[in-house]
């Protein structure tokens, strides 16, 4: 796979490994996001043992890893019965060389699962003999779940010993604008589809049309895709039927609890437990109204995490059967004429992300939070709240085929005025985002305290962030 970005967490690594003492780095998330690569690419060109942990017997783990420092250095074999000796030869020959050493261990929670004692002895290895080098130890997983609680835990033998930690994420969209190599408009109706997880967006050949790409890629059987999301959920959940039925209604549109009850018949109670584990998982997020931020609001939505699951929930899991049977159909029928739809929503995140972009250029703010408004019937797709000088942002998101007019203006200003927030003589900054552009009227009706977001503006701004 190739690498994209990550320049600043292999920045930050490589500083780590070049000062003076040891190091004890963890560095995690969710399956695909390129975790492997990245440590491949910090090893490349420095002295290191990597090992990458199986699900399988807790000997032969240990086995295999003694195989790899020996051949690291050089030496025959040992015969070693627990992995608190296959810690303590590590760390001897650590000492003993005196040289600055990498040693990585990915999939960590895999040793775990098969010994819980293991952070025990990392502990021990860690305080007694890795603290004697400027060598590295760097825990890498998967499993979230495991990593905050065995590695990061309060609980966990290995809590503080760590001096440094990278919870890796999805790309946004200016960084996935790397890999993506269509025109903007198509680029981000493809990210609508993969969202910004590295593997998902290379399996994607870019010399070929985005339907090519869904057909190929996504709705046939054999393909890494088609199962992708079934898989992830077995791989941290033994029973994962209820929450993919949850995933699946919040991606068809039911994002209040109380809607995600009545389509799953999950009782509330518990329903939340379940939402808080997927919100664990990175795989949903819990929303409320950015000026209810740091309150206790009841005013929540859901949604799913990640472009491509709430992709994956609305068109492929609910039409798996028909898929097997006629895919070219299900695409037709069902993706194609609902595809715009769906991009709308992702257009929403992708214009809160350009209004970041726009704030560290200058272009609008400064704001402190940026996140969405609603209350009762009324919504409004993107405010940025700066409470230090009370001033207040109003954006609207159009992913249509006609170009604004002076109708949104009107319709933004209106419902500007119910958004209750700061002092009466607040400040107050607006912003369009459209797909097709603006009339000539919208144009007219707007002062300088708007500013009017194209594609083309869009794409100059987040290329300019990816790029920099």
């Amino acid at each position: 796979m190739a690498f994209y970005d990550r320049e600043e967490e292999l920045a930050a690594l490589e500083r780590a490994f070049d000062e003076p003492g040891h190091d004890v780095v963890v560095l995690y998330g969710r399956r695909r996001v390129g975790k492997t690569e990245l440590l491949k690419r910090f090893l490349a060109d420095r002295d290191g043992v990597y090992y990458l942990a199986a699900q399988e017997a807790e000997q032969r783990q240990r086995e295999k890893f003694v195989e790899r420092i020996a051949t690291h250095f050089g030496d025959r074999l040992p015969a070693l019965t627990g992995w608190d000796d296959a810690f303590d030869y590590l760390g001897e020959r650590l000492v003993e060389t005196g040289d600055p050493t990498v040693v990585a261990i990915d999939e960590f929670p895999y040793l775990v699962e098969e010994n819980d004692s293991v952070p025990s002895y990392l502990q021990g290895f860690v305080d007694e003999q890795l603290a004697k080098t400027d060598s590295m130890l760097v825990l890498c997983g998967s499993s979230i779940s495991v990593m905050e609680s065995e590695v990061l835990g309060h609980d966990s033998p290995l809590y503080g010993r760590r001096t440094a930690q990278f919870d890796l994420q999805p790309f946004g969209f200016s960084e996935a604008l790397e890999a993506i190599d269509y025109p903007f408009e198509a680029a981000l109706t493809s990210f609508s589809v993969t969202g910004g997880t590295p593997l998902y967006l290379t399996l994607f050949d870019y010399d070929q049309s985005l339907e090519t790409n869904v057909r190929e890629q996504v709705l046939t059987p054999t393909a890494v895709l088609y199962n992708e999301p079934e898989f992830l959920l077995r791989s941290e959940l033994r029973n994962p039927a209820r929450y993919m039925s949850i995933l699946e209604a919040i991606a068809s549109g039911r994002t209040t609890p109380n809607d995600i009850a009545g389509a799953t018949g999950v009782e509330t109670g518990p329903l939340s437990k379940y939402l808080q584990t997927l919100r664990q998982l990175r795989l949903v997020e819990r929303v409320v109204p950015v000026t209810a931020l740091g309150q206790s609001s009841k005013r929540s939505r859901y949604r799913v995490a990640d472009e491509f699951l709430r992709f994956w929930f609305r068109f492929v899991g609910p039409n798996r059967s028909s898929i097997e049977a006629a895919p070219d159909a299900v695409y037709g029928q069902t993706i194609a004429p609902n595809l715009a739809d769906h991009a709308a929503e992702t257009f929403e995140r992708v214009c809160q992300e350009a209004v970041w972009a726009a704030v560290r250029d200058g272009t609008l703010g400064p704001y402190g939070a940026v996140g969405t408004w609603w209350y009762g019937e009324e919504e409004i797709d993107v405010v940025g709240l700066s409470p230090e000088d009370d001033r207040i942002l109003f954006g609207e998101c159009k992913w249509t085929n006609e170009p604004v007019g002076p109708a949104l203006v009107e319709s933004l200003r209106a419902k500007a005025s119910a958004v209750r927030w700061g002092p009466p003589d607040r400040t107050e900054q607006f912003a369009l985002f459209s797909r097709s552009g603006f009339t000539d009227g919208a144009e007219a009706a707007i002062d300088e305290s708007w500013e009017l977001f194209e594609l083309e503006r869009l794409d100059g701004l987040l290329r300019t962030e990816s790029s920099d």
